[in-house]
């Protein structure tokens, strides 16, 4: 045995060494990296004085300013505030709340909701009333948002989560209307907890959202894919390709970015290249995606990472250059600011604290909660807006069939895609088709009721046939449930909900190195991929502009027939079936297993389209920036929304009737009064 006096080995030692000399260095390391002691954080009471040391307000003032002008121009278009009628007019338009039960008001009680939402929003901007008007704006805003999860999007929510903090920050202590009713200097402090919560939440968005983008979905170039054929990227595809352009820089630059952005804005010497780097990513989104205020909220709160005097800073430059020196007062004044402290009670010290120590728990754990919400989960976990994942899933919705039996006469009708909707998000998740399906009941019964038939029962069956990142087509509900009887609930996995088909996710070099192949057969040429599962049943109709249709097993087996012919056909993997005539048919999966099959056909209504001159010609005509264009849209839905507000005013005060437009299509609209 060894002997217990016996000296460590050298590579002990040198571990052991090393392990001191950093638990050495660390406390400084800490201070050079964010500014902040490590005895801040050894302690709750440490971690406290941090958060209620006295900090200049004059960067959250102008933070304050920003993001309530960002809300001015976010309520009439995101929120819907131009288009009041389309979307709170129609009594049968089917919502989407988080609440079941939660109803919208009336439509006029509806605008008169966006009237305090946007008052609320220019309150905060001015910082007139600050607390009533953050108030105002929160609740209006939560209430609207809560209402409709088919509207949801991760800025959506971020709007709230950045309103909510601001109302209980004192960003209105600088450049506001109730600080000009105080103008001691020495009042324009808050406590560091204001800026760091508000850093922190942007932390969350951005960090959550690289790590979701961790996963083979996105660092496989699935999500974005034909992305680098948009202007931004020109001179990336001019330089690697389009491939390499989508898969390097568009899918893992981007999570590299989200996962590190904030950890170089927070340290000053990489801040000012991060800077640059965000400010490039946030506009070239805003020529990418319709995301609304989603770029400009962000590059407008990119100065919090900078000095919380910084305002004081630019304005001391000015007035030294407009004034030749008059700067001096205005550095004693900030210098001032920043000593002063006001007393606060430990007890609400305390309070304070612990909240904002729960809300930072709360919004790393919402993101990854949903092992406890069990029936928000679908092939994506969770619905879309608390969790982060940005981007990260690309659906195409090819058929949605919405099939409803009156059991009580034996009839069947089948209803649009876009009845008693005005988007396709509840297809993708059970929560909301559950919802949809006795929408859909309620609407019909009141027109039993109208046309006094008989009351009867119905059945609702959904047949939706979904492509995520690049898949096969395959249904994401089972077709055989009636929805109106099936059993939802919000902790518990959704039994007729039918799984993702991972086992064909390796399957996708095929799909996408078949593509390619039956695109170059000719200009017309198409290819469609479908997988299903054993016993169900795929109707499928075939349009008279579809040619030389044949029907190639690739997995799994199956039957073929169609109603004008009386042989059914059974197909295994490796046949085909060519010249499938312009009519229904129906496959059916008997094979124990799912089966994959694709369509090859030529479309000839693709010969009827432009050409590839036509194509580049219209590209150039078609303005870049069309910056005029954006502003006439704003202004135009700025004008409805105030009809709208006026007239809601009118109806509730004087009587006045509401005149309410109703779409007739996707393309035209008609007017109505109410």
């Amino acid at each position: 045995m060894r002997d217990m006096g016996e000296k460590q080995p050298e590579p002990a030692k040198a571990f052991s060494s090393r392990w001191q000399s950093l638990r050495a260095n660390l406390p400084h390391a800490l201070y050079r990296y964010c500014g902040h002691d490590l005895q801040s954080f050894r302690s709750f009471d440490g971690f406290m004085s941090l958060m209620y040391r006295p900090t200049d307000a004059a960067a959250l003032g102008v933070a304050r300013i920003l993001f309530g002008l960002m809300m001015l121009i976010d309520i009439p278009e995101e929120r819907g505030g131009g288009d009041l009628d389309f979307r709170w007019g129609d009594p049968s338009g089917c919502k989407f709340p988080l609440i079941n039960g939660m109803e919208p008001m009336s439509y006029p009680r509806m605008g008169i909701v966006y009237l305090v939402m946007w008052l609320g929003a220019l309150g905060i901007m001015l910082g007139y009333r600050f607390r009533l008007s953050g108030l105002m704006f929160v609740m209006s805003y939560w209430y609207v948002f809560l209402l409709d999860k088919s509207a949801w999007n991760n800025h959506s929510y971020l709007y709230g989560l950045l309103g909510t903090i601001f109302l209980f920050t004192e960003a209105n202590k600088c450049f506001s209307l109730d600080a000009c009713q105080n103008a001691d200097p020495q009042s324009k402090t808050v406590p560091f907890w204001n800026y760091f919560i508000l850093k922190y939440q942007f932390f969350i968005l951005y960090f959550l959202a690289g790590l979701k983008k961790m996963c083979p979905e996105w660092l496989s170039g699935y999500a974005m894919t034909n992305l680098s054929y948009h202007w931004v990227f020109l001179p990336f595809r001019l330089l690697i390709g389009p491939q390499l352009t989508d898969l390097l820089i568009i899918h893992w630059f981007g999570c590299i970015f989200d996962t590190t952005v904030v950890f170089f804005l927070v340290y000053a010497p990489t801040r000012k290249i991060a800077t640059l780097f965000a400010c490039a990513f946030h506009l070239m989104n805003s020529r990418l995606f319709h995301i609304g205020m989603f770029p400009w909220v962000c590059l407008t709160q990119l100065p919090l990472y900078y000095s919380v005097s910084w305002p004081r800073l630019v304005w001391k430059k000015l007035s030294f250059t407009s004034n030749g020196g008059s700067g001096d007062k205005s550095k004693k004044t900030s210098k001032n600011a920043n000593q002063q402290s006001v007393p606060v009670p430990s007890s609400r010290k305390k309070f304070t604290m612990t909240a904002l120590l729960f809300y930072c728990g709360l919004q790393l754990f919402l993101p990854y909660s949903h092992f406890i919400t069990k029936g928000y989960n679908n092939w994506t976990n969770g619905l879309y807006g608390y969790s982060w994942d940005m981007m990260v899933h690309a659906w195409d919705t090819v058929l949605t069939s919405i099939k409803v039996v009156d059991n009580h006469q034996n009839h069947t009708l089948y209803l649009l895609p876009y009845a008693f909707v005005d988007n396709d998000r509840w297809t993708k998740h059970a929560d909301m088709a559950h919802q949809f399906a006795h929408c859909i009941d309620r609407n019909i019964r009141a027109e039993y009721r109208e046309d006094h038939r008989p009351f009867t029962n119905f059945s609702v069956f959904f047949d939706i046939w979904c492509s995520m990142n690049g898949r096969f087509l395959q249904r994401i509900f089972n077709p055989e449930v009636d929805i109106l009887t099936a059993r939802w609930s919000p902790f518990e996995p959704v039994d007729w909900l039918l799984p993702l088909l991972h086992e064909l996710t390796e399957m996708r070099s095929m799909i996408d190195k078949m593509t390619h192949e039956v695109h170059s057969w000719s200009n017309t040429s198409d290819v469609l991929f479908v997988a299903d599962f054993p016993g169900l049943t795929l109707d499928n109709y075939i349009v008279p502009d579809m040619d030389n249709v044949t029907l190639t097993i690739l997995e799994g087996s199956v039957k073929y027939w169609h109603s004008t012919d009386t042989k059914t056909k059974h197909l295994r993997k490796g046949q085909s079936l060519p010249n499938i005539p312009p009519m229904f048919h129906h496959v059916t999966t008997t094979s124990a297993s799912p089966s994959s099959m694709l369509y090859t056909y030529v479309n000839k209504t693709m010969k009827a389209a432009p050409t590839e001159d036509e194509l580049a010609e219209r590209r150039q005509s078609k303005p870049i920036l069309p910056l005029w264009k954006e502003f006439n849209g704003r202004l135009e839905n700025y004008v409805r929304f105030f009809q709208h507000v006026g007239n809601s005013l009118l109806y509730e005060i004087y009587g006045v009737p509401m005149p309410r437009r109703v779409r007739i299509s996707p393309d035209e609209t008609t007017w109505t009064a109410e």
